[in-house]
């Protein structure tokens, strides 16, 4: 969240039923592929994931940092302006007043789009009508995933809202961030192996990124990655999907 940003909704106590929102970025060409969308980031996540890049938002304040009321008369002013508004986090799902937010913004005539880790996807079942595209983070290979995340038992609920997913008419992609102290280039590729035999379509490999981050060991061993995972890796990677992509930045 930019001081621009923190600047433009003063904090005030949010409804009990308002979607706790943590900062807006008011323009991203980036989030949404091909859409010029605003994101709203929700505050809380179930999980700890060392190289999160939103650290702050892992944790559910009292009030919301942005009042949603406020929020919602500037995306009115930007009718006309952008083309999608996108949900991420922390873990949008997380919130209960998700799915009321969602039809708020909707009702705006904005596309929606989604960032979410598939924590909870009884949550993402019920949205699912008024989503129009989904990025949907898978950390690691299941069998890996508590490694990542740092909870017990994490992998059960992205797998069951992959599936949900790919049993239904929604715009998708899975895409990873992956770091070499946690990530080998033989787990990447096995990871894209599995998504493919799954059916996933549209696969993004991120290359970690120290922005935001706040775990030293990772900043300081994910330097001058611009060979990581390897080529080949890439290449085969790169045969697996339809639409497959290398984010770096």
């Amino acid at each position: 969240m930019t001081y621009a940003t923190r600047h433009l909704y003063p904090a005030t106590p949010a409804p009990k039923v308002a979607l706790k929102v943590g900062g807006c970025a008011p323009f991203s060409a980036t989030d949404y592929p091909g859409q010029l969308a605003a994101v709203i980031f929700v505050q809380g996540c179930p999980w700890r994931c060392g190289y999160c890049h939103n650290p702050h938002l892992q944790e559910r304040t009292p009030n919301s940092a942005i009042d949603w009321n406020a929020l919602l008369d500037f995306l009115n002013r930007r009718v006309g302006l952008l083309d999608a508004v996108v949900f991420s986090g922390g873990e949008p799902t997380l919130d209960p007043a998700l799915g009321s937010a969602i039809r708020a913004v909707r009702r705006l005539g904005f596309k929606i789009g989604l960032h979410t880790a598939g924590t909870h996807p009884a949550r993402l079942l019920e949205i699912l009508p008024w989503v129009d595209w989904i990025g949907l983070d898978i950390k690691a290979e299941f069998s890996h995933y508590d490694a990542i995340t740092q909870r017990s038992n994490s992998a059960a609920a992205p797998l069951r809202s992959l599936q949900l997913l790919l049993n239904e008419d929604v715009l998708f992609e899975c895409r990873s961030t992956i770091h070499p102290q946690l990530h080998s280039p033989a787990s990447v590729q096995a990871l894209g192996l599995h998504l493919h035999e799954l059916g996933v379509q549209r696969y993004a490999v991120q290359i970690f990124r120290t922005q935001g981050c706040d775990d030293d060991f990772l900043n300081e061993t994910g330097q001058a990655l611009q060979a990581y995972p390897g080529a080949e890796v890439l290449e085969n990677l790169q045969k697996l999907f339809p639409h497959f992509e290398v984010r770096r930045c």
